[in-house]
């Protein structure tokens, strides 16, 4: 029996096939997701959740004419399938393989790229405008799931639809997860929703209607589920208030009602909901069991569902084991996350200390504002946000904390690269956005123990502070039972050299080494320093190296561009040192997913290749020694 899924190689197969084969199609999909993603790791919960969503989609609209964007869109794997992708799919999150998210170079299916939450509604708004001011026809649907609707840009974008579009679609993905389970008023108004009785029987009937009879008849029983709708949840239906017509909730996963509420949505000249009750990991028992650990992960047996030991703690659990600690000693710190304590490791701090755990749903921007409002009264609030997610409250952290100076701690999970998650979760960008902002003392650690002091220091500190660390798993330092306070601004020296200091921060440190052990193989005398502090530098260590050494090297997971090498050349400038700084990080451009050992030996984040970068100043120092002696 020949295996439909591979002959799809562009939308328009799907179009041909049978209802009974769009189901079996459904089958083969969720069969090559679970084996497929069982090798690459990835974020197989999510997709499995939006298999109907995602053929019906396809089956009644037509991209690339048609654009389909996906609100963070680690659920477009089923897309991906679907558009021509089919045979690279072994690639995924791989090296040189396909993104894990979609991806505007990668294909023209991919009409929108993301990687962060909350976006599709806006971006979605951007095509229909600009659609209609060219005056073209095409559909515009955005696909977001409910977690997406706890963030703040989704009721921006909300607050503008109506007003500005007459023709646009957006499917409403709900299956109460984000990575974690849904938190707030708007998780408890969708479930209000799904659970009355009334409510769903009446939206189901409206929507079995559609196929069947379409205009009048569907649209006068649609306005009695309304109106019943209305009468039960209180002054109306959020979506309808917002101005877009509402349909559901109904079935995410009965593939013919899909199809015929896509057809008759399709026919819309107005802003249009569809609410999709889904069930995410449909098809494979163990996600669905453990929710939170198959919204992403690593590679699994695919029949088990089990997954490979670690057998060492990662930064994040040393993270929340540390808080937990500082948390038993001190009522006043207190935990806070943006949908993510499963990614942070605070599911370890909540039931230890569940009165001071507190999860605001895909907010970071209100995560801030919070944190600083509990620090007016004598808190202190420890923000655990990746990197990367807290570019989105950069003003908050400027407004709103720093400039008030109040004692927040920020918690840069997954500070460096991130490896298979790619550009949009790559945590290369924090030293250079928060470096220029008064009031903040930015921490990096060496490892895991020295992650610990630096959450007691910053606990201690009367002001804003910051901590980056890297994702996964660190040196494998013990931690001592009791932290140690650093003094703020003052790095530790590893090893004393004349000929040239290398400044090794954080996770680049053991690469620091690395090189030292390279040069003093060459007769060349090396200072090895962890600076500890991206911000303030140790202006004094800089001074004495600057003034004894022929070079300094300064080594970071990060970009070059406004990172902590720059810092180190602003400080010497500032000292009227002449000394040579030879920069080694990222460079000034977006780095592709793949495995962190192969991306840094690819852009120079090597021992090997600072060597050969340094080697002309290198023989200046050789013509020195040789005067000297």
């Amino acid at each position: 029996m020949s295996n439909i899924l591979e002959t799809i190689e562009s939308p328009a197969d799907i179009k041909k096939l049978s209802l009974p084969q769009l189901e079996t199609l459904a089958a083969e999909i969720r069969e090559r997701l679970i084996h497929s993603v069982s090798k690459t790791g990835g974020h197989i919960g999510p997709n499995l959740g939006v298999v109907e969503l995602t053929i019906a989609m396809h089956y009644v609209f037509d991209t690339p004419t048609d654009s389909f964007v996906f609100d963070v869109s680690h659920q477009a794997y089923v897309h991906k399938l679907l558009t021509g992708r089919e045979k690279l799919f072994h690639t995924i999150r791989q090296p040189g393989g396909l993104n894990g998210f979609m991806l505007r170079t990668e294909s023209e299916h991919d009409s929108y790229g993301a990687g962060h939450a909350g976006t599709a509604l806006s971006a979605a708004l951007g095509m229909a405008v600009a659609r209609d001011m060219s005056g073209g026809s095409e559909h515009i649907v955005a696909l977001a799931g409910d977690a997406a609707f706890t963030n703040g840009i989704s009721f921006e974008a909300l607050n503008n639809i109506a007003s500005q579009t007459k023709r646009m679609i957006v499917v409403l993905n709900d299956n109460a997860w984000s990575i974690d389970k849904n938190v707030g008023a708007i998780a408890e108004y969708f479930h209000k929703i799904v659970t009355n009785p009334t409510i769903a029987g009446l939206h189901e009937r409206a929507s079995g209607l559609i196929g069947r009879f379409g205009g009048k008849t569907a649209t006068h029983l649609r306005k009695k589920a309304e109106e019943a709708a209305k009468g039960l949840i209180g002054p109306g239906m959020l979506f309808e208030e917002f101005g877009l017509t509402y349909f559901g909730p109904l079935d995410g996963h009965n593939l013919p009602l899909l199809i015929d509420t896509f057809k008759f949505l399709k026919q819309q000249n107005r802003p249009v909901i569809l609410h999709a009750i889904t069930q995410k990991s449909r098809g494979f028992q163990p996600a669905i069991e453990q929710q939170k650990k198959f919204h992403g992960l690593g590679p699994y047996n695919a029949e088990t569902g089990e997954t490979k030991p670690t057998g060492q703690k990662t930064y994040s659990e040393i993270f929340a084991e540390s808080l937990s600690k500082l948390a038993t000693a001190n009522d006043k710190v207190v935990a806070i996350t943006a949908a993510m304590p499963n990614g942070t490791a605070l599911d370890l701090f909540r039931p230890l200390h569940p009165t001071r755990y507190f999860d605001v749903g895909i907010a970071e921007e209100h995560a801030v504002i919070f944190a600083a409002g509990m620090a007016t009264k004598g808190y202190k609030p420890f923000v655990a946000i990746y990197s990367t997610f807290l570019q989105r409250a950069f003003d908050q952290i400027v407004h709103d904390v720093c400039l008030q100076e109040l004692p927040v701690v920020f918690c840069m999970d997954r500070g460096g690269l991130s490896g298979d998650d790619g550009p949009t979760h790559h945590g290369l960008f924090d030293i250079s956005y928060l470096r220029s902002v008064p009031n903040l003392i930015h921490m990096v650690p060496k490892d895991e123990d020295e992650l610990a002091d630096m959450m007691y220091t910053a606990m201690l500190h009367p002001g804003p502070s910051a901590i980056r660390y890297p994702r996964g798993v660190g040196p494998g330092t013990p931690v001592k039972v009791k932290p140690e306070a650093l003094a703020i601004g003052k790095a530790e020296i590893i090893q004393d050299g004349e000929d040239v200091a290398i400044f090794g921060l954080g996770a680049m440190l053991p690469e620091a080494i690395r090189l030292a052990a390279m040069l003093e193989r060459e007769g060349i005398s090396v200072a090895i320093v962890n600076p500890r502090f991206a911000k303030p530098v140790d202006a004094a260590c800089v001074e004495a190296y600057g003034k004894r050494c022929g070079l300094l090297v300064t080594m970071e997971d990060h970009v070059l561009a406004g990172g902590f090498g720059s810092a180190i050349l602003e400080c010497a400038n500032d000292q009227e040192i002449a000394t040579p700084v030879v920069r080694i990080g990222w460079p000034d451009e977006f780095i592709e997913h793949g495995k962190p050992d192969a991306l840094r030996a690819k852009y120079g984040l090597t021992a090997e290749a600072a060597l050969d970068k340094i080697q002309p100043y290198l023989a200046t120092l050789r013509r020195a020694h040789m005067i000297t002696s």
